[in-house]
């Protein structure tokens, strides 16, 4: 059996997506800043689709919606925004924390090399930030707080609603990146009081090198590319059409269908949490309960994730250890250690996501193909020699 069930990392490219990028680049073929028949054919797919990306995301206006080349890129277009509008009036304080994807975080450490101040703010053991903890690190030169919606990785869930009343009351800008929430959860940036938003297409079945900046009308985008006039001016470089196009179909297909989605993801992975932990020596990272419908994501005691990954590989079970962005470092995950498991812990890491077309007997397979490698690796693992023979303590 062959069971792709990294679908954070990336999912496959929906038919529907498919087929409006084929048509797109079949009959809208021109660029969209020419004045000619061909040209504005293809100015009016790509205000249509921005019209559909803003009412999915509860936008009041679609020219609030910025296309990009995906998260990273709105992540940092959104931050260097918020950090130059701070700026502008005295104010160099950021307020964040430990558990954001990479995207972010390297965006700070920048900032703090040209003077900003960066706060992490504290998460608990489910890797969720409180609107508490976010109140008391707030000062008179905070500019901006960025904190994910949805943890990329354990898959929790933040109070963005709740961050955003707060920041909205306190005149603070507040950035989200939804990447890992857009198509999974329901986001309305109105009611919600969030000023910038960052999505991916690729990570709700649409395609990759396309995703948006969501940034409500008054907030001033910083450029980071110059030349043509594109996205209001905003983001040069002549729009990739066919990537847009595809992304806003995906996103209205997952968006209409999203509570039959999400009660069935919810059943699969319920039902692959307490198979898996019934591994002894096994934990369950982020909250149970508040966390993304198909995230699971579970620390073994006495292996390595990467030879997990490779033997779960092997009988057709494709998984991952966290982001996809860092699967080349030998460093234990930063989430992980952000939520505070010994990094010897943190390095027996496997995240397993799914996606509508799992099924039950794909999440049993994959139960017992876990059981199976993670006992084959403790077998051979001097590490669970010398717990099991009282040498060491289990940490779990």
């Amino acid at each position: 059996m062959e069971i792709y069930a990294d679908n954070a990392a990336t999912t496959k490219i929906s038919r529907i997506a498919l087929e409006a990028m084929t048509n797109c680049m079949e009959s809208a073929y021109g660029n969209p800043s020419s004045l000619h028949t061909e040209g504005q054919k293809a100015a009016r797919e790509l205000l249509a689709a921005r019209q559909v990306m803003a009412k999915y995301l509860g936008a009041a206006d679609a020219r609030e919606i910025y296309f990009t080349s995906g998260g990273t890129e709105s992540d940092n277009i959104a931050i260097i925004s918020g950090a130059m509008i701070g700026e502008k009036k005295g104010k160099k304080h950021i307020i964040s924390h430990a558990a954001e994807h990479h995207a972010v975080t390297h965006t700070l450490d920048k900032l703090r090399k040209q003077g900003f101040e960066i706060t992490l703010a504290p998460i608990d053991e489910s890797g969720i930030v409180s609107v508490e903890t976010i109140e008391a690190a707030m000062r008179e030169d905070t500019c901006l707080v960025t904190i994910m919606y949805a943890n990329n990785e354990i898959g929790t869930i933040n109070p963005v609603a709740e961050i955003g009343a707060l920041c909205r009351s306190r005149g603070v800008l507040f950035h989200t990146d939804a990447v890992a929430a857009a198509g999974y959860l329901p986001i309305n940036v109105k009611e919600q009081n969030i000023d910038m938003l960052s999505v991916s297409g690729h990570k709700f079945h649409g395609p990759k090198g396309v995703g948006l900046l969501y940034a409500r009308k008054g907030v001033a985008i910083t450029n980071l590319l110059e030349g043509g006039a594109q996205e209001s001016g905003k983001r040069a470089g002549t729009e990739n059409l066919p990537g847009i196009v595809g992304m806003a179909a995906a996103f209205e297909d997952v968006c209409v269908n999203m509570e039959e989605s999400a009660r069935h993801l919810t059943a699969l992975r319920d039902r692959l949490i307490a198979g898996l932990e019934k591994i002894p020596h096994s934990i369950l990272n982020g909250d149970r309960l508040r966390r993304l419908p198909g995230n699971v994501h579970f620390c073994f005691e006495g292996i390595e994730g990467e030879s997990l990954l490779l033997l779960l590989d092997q009988v057709g079970v494709r998984a991952s250890s966290g982001s996809a962005c860092t699967s080349g470092s030998l460093e234990p995950s930063h989430v992980l250690l952000a939520i505070g498991r010994p990094h010897d812990i943190a390095h027996g890491s496997l995240r397993l996501t799914l996606t509508h077309d799992n099924t039950e007997k794909e999440v049993d397979y994959i139960i017992e193909k876990v059981t199976q490698v993670v006992g084959r690796l403790r077998e051979m693992s001097p590490v669970w020699r010398d717990l099991l023979e009282g040498k060491k303590k289990h940490a779990i």
